[in-house]
């Protein structure tokens, strides 16, 4: 497991201080001004998690973003049981800081009942993850040292299909979608709750992305600053997150100073895992002299 993985991995592994309470911390020389959505998520899920029975993995999850997070203070996670019931379990989340609710998730766990109706749509024809170049090289040949602050220390191995979202020079096919392949840099222990709270992780990381890049601009130009407002996911089948996962994502629509971004999740093999559904707030920047 690499350093960065085994970080991650940690702050993951919430502190329990009372029974449904938890805390968790963000990573020590954060250079982000906010908490990041992705973390303060995955340990919202791990904190409902720990008060459901491991035979009942979390099926779906629905979060908002209501303040920004303070990096530099611990999180406190407060878990109501809402229901235990014959065959699902229902969590609510609260996250707070400074006295105040800066995030909540609403989660349901579901025990397995195969034998039902089943059917996937098909993974898109892409290439494998062995023959794409690492983002983070391609992000540090374009921009030298200033791509260091944001491709150092990731834990999340990623590889973008086709341009990268900060290249403008996209065709209107390549525009409409936004194709990655990922994995967690490093082997996982076999614990299926670290598995989907780690691909909760990761699933804030590139979905906005996908937003700008359907109006060719990017986060690099300067003339744009956003934030996730709310957070939707469902599990469908198992998988590992240590495991080449494809994150096939598009955006439907942006009005209003907001923008939807859709994602799913196949493994190598073509199987459909996991759907992401996130609305976040992009607004123009005023111009600086």
């Amino acid at each position: 497991m690499s350093k960065a993985l085994d970080a991650v991995v940690d702050l993951l592994d919430l502190e329990q201080i009372e029974l449904n309470i938890f805390r968790g911390r963000s990573p020590e020389g954060e250079w982000r001004q906010r908490v990041f959505g992705g973390q303060v998520a995955g340990q919202a899920l791990v904190a409902a998690g720990r008060t459901v029975p491991a035979d009942r993995p979390v099926h779906s999850l629905h979060a908002y973003f209501i303040r920004p997070g303070d990096p530099a203070v611990p999180l406190v996670y407060l878990v109501e049981r809402v229901r235990d019931g014959r065959s699902f379990t229902t969590r609510r989340v609260t996250v707070v800081q400074h006295g105040e609710t800066i995030f909540t998730l609403s989660a349901s766990f579901h025990q397995r009942e195969p034998g039902g109706l089943e059917h996937f749509m098909p993974m898109p024809a892409v290439p494998g993850p062995d023959d794409i170049e690492p983002t983070s090289v391609r992000l540090r040949r374009r921009f030298g040292a200033a791509a260091e602050e944001y491709v150092r220390d990731n834990p999340i191995d990623i590889r973008q299909i086709g341009p990268l979202p900060v290249e403008s020079q996209l065709s209107e096919s390549e525009m409409a979608r936004n194709l990655v392949w990922l994995k967690a840099d490093g082997e996982l222990p076999d614990d299926p709750l670290l598995h989907v709270c780690l691909m909760t992780y990761a699933s804030d990381m590139t979905l906005l992305d996908t937003v700008l890049k359907a109006h060719g601009v990017s986060w690099a130009d300067g003339g744009i600053s956003g934030a996730s407002l709310d957070h939707a996911m469902w599990f469908h089948r198992p998988f590992r997150a240590d495991r080449w996962l494809l994150y096939a994502q598009d955006s439907p629509s942006a009005s209003d100073s907001r923008g939807l971004a859709r994602g799913e999740v196949y493994t190598q093999g073509g199987e459909l895992v996991v759907s992401v559904v996130q609305e976040g707030l992009l607004r123009r920047q005023r111009s600086r002299s």
